[in-house]
């Protein structure tokens, strides 16, 4: 370290402080000013002219094999919320966007999802400011006594000082930190659209359960309807002589399974009701009357046709943006770890006044000290090649994770083109299988009416036809959910006319996507 001392004296009066003159002197050494500013330039030069660790490249360090070399990564809904409400608009149900805009605003998920973006944004700015100069103030004033050969001195002393320190970044290291923190910052960013994503696919889910559950309890209510009429008619049957008491018993029971049934169906109803007031933070009974306006409606996929997806679609997908950032972190990581191995240098100093006032006279000076600090190490037991180790499979590990990411999505998005293909076949057997049933009951009723069929022929068509009722609402229901889930398998939506698919892609799907546009 180099210091210099200024010092300033002035003699009020005879004291036993000796002083070889009265006027102002200094002493001290001095540097060249020459020879500071070669250090200077030196030190400057030697500062980030090494980045150890490897060179993160996204388009080698993200290819994986049978899918496309190169994926522009695009936000979900090109990031807007408005964007998000037009998508969900081709459902044609302005009540779906607004429970999906309602549950945006009051998701935990996504608020979590927020102060983690806010964390790790002050973690990045921690990591820049590691390279930085750092600037700091210190004073302090203390009392006391002194004795120089004689009687006793009271003194007052008073120092205040700046203080400055920077560490050169030799090998790269602080920079490698603030890149890994920056990418971890991205990282959060995709896991934001993550949640947004999930919320609105969840609420939509919940959504188009509930209008599947309204028309299985208009099911349900029909059904108990028809088997009370048959039960009060079989009560006036055996009062004519015409039936036997056991056939109203069995009529009455039926009667009573319709309306446990109902009961059920309407409770769980509700209770669909209660989990989507707890997501959207609407009021219950204005949420109710609103659902009251178009009961039993499903939302239908009208403006939507889709034959296949490109490939190219997964990568808005937030979930692999954010397993791309974290391969870039910990790529970033390894060069952190590799400079933790070799030197650290860092210039400090500190420049200030500095009192000393006594009974018997003053001193005052000004000192200043700069000078480098050299960290080498020399054992540490294997440490920090293990730590470079670690990040090295760290980063191997977030490879296998990225890769393993995009094989689940491109399987996700093929599994829910083909429950769509598939759902459209089911929603057209099960739809005349209803219409088939419900003419055969018809046909039943009439004939237990006319006394030409038993009960039990009654019941078992009535049976047939309850149970094909409720397959189609089901399968209609789930056709829905399919959109959703290839909205959640995507990404978060796209657009139809994009049906082209990359060769890479093509050969994996072509087996399995859809053969024509599959509408609601």
């Amino acid at each position: 370290m180099i210091s210099l001392l200024s010092v300033n004296a002035r003699r009020h009066r005879p004291t036993r402080l000796r002083h070889p003159e009265p006027a102002p002197y200094s002493v001290g050494v001095t540097l060249s000013g020459v020879r500071l500013a070669a250090m200077a330039a030196v030190t400057l030069a030697l500062s980030g002219c090494i980045v150890l660790g490897p060179d993160y490249n996204e388009k080698s360090a993200t290819v994986v094999p049978n899918q496309p070399d190169a994926w522009v990564q695009p936000l979900p809904h090109g990031g807007a919320t408005t964007v998000m409400a037009d998508w969900w608009s081709k459902f044609d149900d302005p009540l779906l966007v607004e429970l999906i805009t309602a549950a945006q605003s009051q998701s935990n998920t996504m608020a979590q999802a927020t102060l983690r973006i806010a964390q790790t944004r002050a973690l990045l700015v921690t990591a820049n400011a590691a390279a930085m100069p750092v600037l700091n103030a210190s004073g302090g004033v203390s009392r006391g006594t002194l004795v120089v050969g004689g009687p006793l001195i009271l003194n007052t002393s008073s120092q205040a000082q700046l203080q400055a320190g920077w560490e050169l970044d030799l090998f790269g290291g602080l920079a490698r930190g603030s890149e890994a923190a920056r990418a971890r910052l991205q990282s959060q960013v995709a896991g934001w659209h993550d949640a947004r994503i999930s919320v609105a696919a969840d609420t939509a889910n919940l959504y188009t359960n509930f209008r599947g559950c309204e028309q299985l309890l208009q099911i349900a209510k029909s059904d108990a309807e028809s088997r009370a009429q048959t039960s009060a008619l079989t009560g006036q049957l055996v009062q004519a002589g015409f039936q036997s008491p056991a056939n109203y018993a069995l009529a009455r029971a039926s009667a009573a399974e319709a309306e446990g049934r109902l009961v059920t169906q309407r409770a769980e109803c509700d209770q669909l009701v209660n989990a989507m007031v707890a997501l959207t933070g609407m009021d219950s009974g204005d949420l109710r009357q609103r659902l009251a306006a178009q009961a039993a409606t499903l939302p239908a996929a009208r403006q939507l046709a889709v034959q296949q997806v490109p490939a190219q679609m997964l990568a808005q997908r937030p979930d692999i943006a954010a397993a791309e950032r974290d391969l870039a972190a910990a790529s970033a990581d390894i060069g952190v770890r590799e400079a933790d191995r070799f030197p650290r240098l860092s210039i400090s100093g500190n420049i200030g006044p500095l009192a000393f006032n006594t009974s018997d006279g003053n001193l005052n000076a000004t000192s200043w000290i700069i000078g480098p600090t050299l960290t080498m190490p020399i054992f540490d037991g294997g440490r920090r090649a293990a730590n470079v180790e670690t990040a090295r499979i760290a980063y191997q590990t977030s490879e296998i994770s990225y890769r393993n990411q995009v094989r689940r999505a491109v399987r996700e998005v093929e599994d829910a083109l083909v429950k769509l293909d598939s759902m459209r076949t089911r929603v057209v057997d099960a739809q005349t299988a209803s219409d088939g049933y419900r003419e055969a009951l018809t046909a039943a009723q009439a004939r237990y009416k006319s006394g030409f069929a038993s009960l039990l022929d009654l019941e078992e068509t009535r049976r047939l036809s309850f149970n094909a009722d409720n397959i189609l609402a089901t399968t209609r229901r789930e056709h829905v959910n399919a959109w959703i889930a290839l909205y959640r398998a995507v990404g978060g939506g796209w657009t139809p006319a994009d049906t082209t698919l990359p060769a890479a892609f093509a050969a994996q799907a072509s087996s399995q996507t859809s053969t024509g546009p599959i509408t609601q």
